[in-house]
């Protein structure tokens, strides 16, 4: 493992050089990695798996749209693409990528088929951390592991295609063939990660909850609509209002902060804007540090666990989440955003495969 500094903290890290594709494949040389869920994670992992020549087979219902979008991925049926029950009793390690909800519902029939000393491998943490709600209990006699790559399956597979990799983390939850480390990093190194951290499931899953509900995803649009809405109501026009609100951050400043880092963006922007930012982002950290603690509280007392349990396990909670979903597409802020969208130089187009 390798030794980083992050700002002043050691921590080890494991990267290709440390681990590379060949002990990787020296590891799970006898095993055979079943893909149970093809919808966000799995067509990803499944792809870069394949193509980096492990043994790889892929189970879902059969007639459903996600069995169909694997044989267009060139699973085929009968040889690498299989219903559930038969990919679970086929599979060494089983890649248990189905949404929390789906984990839920399918793991009285993949449980039968996790027999002594195979692998059960998640990219979230959230069924085993929250077990007491999801039911998900893992025989003792098999290995229980996690490798969470730190974005989108889009993005996994995205970077992969260009000689790249994602940032992941891997823990162990349960060791019971003395080899799950090495399973461990070995299948994250497998589905496309370039440097992998340690943690374990609880924390994973602590702070993926806190980021989405956060930074990542509630924060961003809150403020994002809250910003708009204000910019608006002073005479701005649409067009004006997103490109200060959304545009500029996610086509030119965000890159730079990609680039390398906050302050090498600052230090590109007007002194004006500079000036401001700094002022500013004490008042805007003032703000929300409060929220993200009551957030954060709210994800390890478990509240926020129940609430997706409860709602996602609703008949027709499909339903109101496309309501939700149409709501937001239809709000005059993201018009506005597909119309700016439209008027970009070039339309960035994404492959129907790396789409889920």
């Amino acid at each position: 493992m390798a030794q980083i500094n992050f700002g002043g903290v050691m921590e080890e890290v494991v990267t290709r050089e440390e681990f590379p594709m060949d002990k990787a494949l020296e590891v799970l040389r006898n095993e055979t990695i079943a893909i149970i869920g093809y919808g966000v994670q799995g067509p990803a992992q499944a792809l870069n798996l394949r193509d980096n020549g492990f043994n790889v087979i892929v189970g879902q219902r059969k007639g459903s749209k996600t069995w169909d979008k694997a044989v267009a991925h060139g699973w085929i049926p009968g040889e690498t693409l299989f219903d559930i029950e038969e990919a679970a009793k086929q599979g060494t390690i089983i890649e248990f990528l189905l949404s929390d909800a789906g984990q839920i519902a399918l793991w009285p029939t993949i449980k039968p088929h996790m027999t002594a000393g195979k692998t059960l491998y998640f990219s979230h943490g959230f069924g085993i951390t929250f077990k007491e709600q999801t039911g998900i209990v893992p025989p003792a006699d098999i290995d229980v592991v996690l490798a969470a790559p730190k974005g989108s399956g889009t993005s996994v597979r995205r970077l992969f295609q260009q000689g790249k990799g994602i940032n992941s983390s891997y823990a162990v939850f349960q060791d019971a063939t003395g080899k799950a480390k090495d399973k461990a990093i070995a299948l994250g190194i497998g589905v496309g990660s370039g440097y992998l951290f340690e943690t374990d499931f609880k924390k994973e899953v602590y702070s993926d909850l806190t980021g989405e509900r956060g930074t990542l995803m509630g924060a961003i649009a809150g403020i994002f609509e809250a910003q708009y809405e204000v910019l608006r109501s002073k005479g701005h026009t649409p067009s004006e209002a997103f490109n200060e609100t959304v545009e500029e951050l996610t086509q030119s400043l965000m890159p730079l902060v990609a680039e390398n880092g906050m302050d090498w963006m600052y230090a590109n922007c007007s002194t004006t804007a500079q000036r401001g930012a700094l002022d500013w982002k004490k008042k805007f950290k003032a703000a929300t540090l409060p929220v993200f603690k009551e957030l954060y509280e709210s994800v390890a007392s478990g509240q926020e666990a129940k609430r997706t349990i409860d709602t996602c396990s609703q008949p027709n909670y499909r339903e109101k989440l496309s309501e939700e979903l149409k709501e937001l597409r239809e709000s005059e802020l993201w018009q506005a955003g597909a119309a700016v969208r439209q008027l970009r130089p070039e339309k960035a187009t994404v492959e129907e495969s790396m789409i889920d």
